[in-house]
């Protein structure tokens, strides 16, 4: 275990909450969960997805998530982005704009192809720009037209 976990408060939704994200992202599993009583809800949780551990509560409705902390996904291409992105949809998540989606939980995934980040990483500060530029009008990224923005530039 790493010395530090986020630790996530579902209101009342762990439990499909986990079965989704398990689902969802490869090296991913439930490791415990404590139930109330012997057939009751789920309160507690240790999980991991995609390789990052969580620790997880139903804390019930005092507790929401915000943009202010997401999770980003580092995809390989854009056939990742494309089936991160629709498996998040077909879950009834809701998509927002440069790559962002929050999850039928509350929770908002950063949906990210590393062709972006090596784009903006570039020392050609006009590259950059015009690549942030492209991404600033996306729902969902789009290799191609970030890399034609990068092109023109």
């Amino acid at each position: 275990m790493t010395k530090v976990t986020p630790f996530l408060m579902f209101n009342d939704q762990l439990e499909a909450a986990i079965a989704f994200y398990t689902a969802t992202f490869p090296d991913s599993e439930v490791r415990n969960i404590s139930r109330t009583g012997k057939d009751g809800p789920i309160t507690a949780a240790e999980f991991v997805v995609g390789g990052q551990s969580f620790k997880g509560y139903n804390g019930g409705p005092y507790f929401s998530f915000s943009e202010g902390f997401s999770l980003f996904v580092d995809c390989e291409d854009q056939r990742e982005v494309d089936e991160y992105w629709g498996k998040l949809v077909a879950a009834g998540a809701t998509p927002s704009q440069c790559g962002w989606i929050t999850d039928p939980f509350g929770l908002t995934w950063q949906i990210v192809p590393r062709r972006f980040m090596e784009l903006i990483n570039d020392r050609d500060q006009a590259k950059v720009k015009a690549v942030m530029d492209a991404m600033l009008t996306m729902v969902k990224l789009d290799v191609a037209a970030l890399e034609k923005a990068y092109a023109e530039a």
